[in-house]
């Protein structure tokens, strides 16, 4: 018998190289995804960070806020006490300068507050 390969043997020997081959790169495919894998770890990982950094930048700039706005409140209170207190001084030197007209302005506005809470309560 002659020990030349046959068309059967060169099918199962081509055959058997694929299956070698396709097992190789079925292997490549499973260590590229697991290196993909762990890269998008990595990047997950790194993400959180990024993440829960600027979650704490944007508290501390919520508090320092916060912070100010009690002292920006503070300004606007100085400031309202003060026109207060310029109205009140006004108000005192018309006093001084036309006490009869301020004594009639005050006598009228109390009675027209007057008439408006006897009428507010006789509709009732």
């Amino acid at each position: 018998m002659s020990t030349t390969p046959t068309a059967t043997d060169a099918v199962k020997s081509n055959l058997s190289e694929a299956g070698s081959h396709l097992k190789s790169a079925a292997s490549a495919a499973g260590e590229a995804l697991k290196g993909a894998a762990s890269a998008a770890g990595d990047e997950l990982k790194l993400g959180r960070a990024n993440v829960k950094a600027e979650l704490a930048d944007s508290a501390l700039s919520g508090i320092a806020a916060a912070e100010s706005g009690g002292a920006a409140a503070k300004e606007q209170m100085d400031a309202l006490m003060d026109k207060g207190r310029d109205l009140i001084d006004s108000a005192a030197e018309l006093i001084r300068e036309r006490p009869l007209v301020s004594f009639g302005v005050a006598f009228a506005a109390g009675w027209i507050v007057a008439k408006l809470a006897r009428s507010g309560g006789s509709d009732k």
